[in-house]
């Protein structure tokens, strides 16, 4: 870890010299690793991480503190974090045997105190943390966050991280009827609005399928999404006996949200990506 250099002086009467210069180098007993229990994060997701403290000494080492930056970086004059530290979610293992719960000096950086690693021995802290706004959430995005241990008599060591944003699709649906109030024979229409608020396409790979069966049955029914009319038994299937209704696996397709990040306080924000399927038949 650091070499040291050391030379002595003889002096006498008359004069003096120098001893040679002797070379030495502390060695560090202790080494400290971090894991991610996932390797993809999504927004207001959790994420659950490990940092490993190992000592091949022969002494143990005493009231170490540990403290993780939760992913702080630079933005503007100043900085954001990423991570907020899961309250109550630490446990602390001493050759994996769980422990009582370490002090939380402080969530922001989490500083965790009061950790012992005994000779020959390892201690882990297991926690977790949730995913904020202001973590980039687009498909390339990433948090790297690192743990620095510390104490009496050692070198501080750091131990980081890196997560990638998931990149895929979340997709949500609504539903809708108009008029709602019809005569019989008459038209209706129903409306289906499928929302993605995730950072990747929902592409035809996904096989996204929209199954409904309607009560009362609808006649003739004409489908469009996006206002482009779907074709029977191509983009869908109906059972005018059933009213079972169901689209061909791939043929509804949803872009990806747009992510936009606000140039005052950080914060990113998704305009989520939107498809509308709409039929029409009579009752």
């Amino acid at each position: 870890m650091a070499t040291f250099y050391n030379q002595a002086t003889l002096s006498y009467r008359g004069g003096s010299v120098s001893s040679n210069v002797t070379v030495g180098e502390i060695v560090s007993a202790l080494s400290v690793s971090k894991t991610a229990l996932t390797g993809t994060y999504a927004p207001g997701g959790e994420l659950g991480y490990i940092v490993t403290i190992v000592n091949t000494g022969s002494s143990p080492v005493s009231n170490l503190t540990v403290t993780d930056d939760l992913g702080e970086y630079a933005f503007g004059e100043g900085s954001l974090v990423p991570l907020e530290y899961e309250a109550g979610s630490i446990k602390y293992f001493v050759d994996g045997v769980l422990q009582s719960a370490p002090a939380v000096t402080q969530t922001s950086p989490l500083t965790v105190s009061g950790i012992d690693v005994p000779a020959n021995g390892t201690s882990m802290l297991v926690y977790a943390a949730r995913v904020n706004s202001f973590a980039p959430p687009a498909q390339g995005g990433q948090i790297t966050n690192t743990a620095a241990i510390t104490g009496a008599g050692i070198t501080e060591l750091t131990a980081s991280e890196t997560v990638s944003a998931a990149g895929e699709a979340v997709l949500e649906i609504a539903k809708s009827v108009s008029p709602a109030v019809v005569n019989e024979n008459g038209e209706i229409s129903y409306t289906f609005v499928i929302t993605n608020e995730g950072g990747a396409d929902a592409s035809a790979e996904d096989e996204i399928v929209l199954a409904d069966t309607f009560s009362p049955v609808l006649h003739n029914i004409a489908v469009s999404m996006g206002g482009e009319a779907m074709e029977k038994s191509v983009d869908y299937t109906y059972d005018e006996a059933s009213g079972e209704f169901s689209t061909a696996p791939g043929a509804i397709t949803v872009p990806a949200a747009a992510f936009t990040q606000n140039p005052d306080t950080g914060e990113w924000t998704a305009q989520p990506g939107s498809v509308t399927l709409t039929i029409t038949g009579n009752i």
